[in-house]
């Protein structure tokens, strides 16, 4: 299921808590990913991630209300 996640930019939630974000998944194995950001690479390994979320562009909220005709 990671593997569709390659090459995009995301953020990793740990299960200690901690998070890492801005960053890209560059390579994923079996029991780690390479993560890579602007300053380091990280190897995580699988059985430390909570969850990973995949940065994506903010929706436009529909207006509410009434105006003046």
């Amino acid at each position: 299921m990671l593997k569709h996640l390659l090459k995009q930019q995301a953020a990793v939630h740990f299960i200690d808590g901690g998070c890492v974000s801005g960053g890209t998944l560059e390579e994923i194995e079996d029991t780690f990913i390479k993560y890579k950001d602007e300053y380091e690479m990280l190897y995580i390994p699988l059985s430390a991630i909570r969850y990973v979320a995949v940065d994506t562009k903010e929706r436009d909220k529909a207006p509410v209300g009434f105006t003046a005709s």
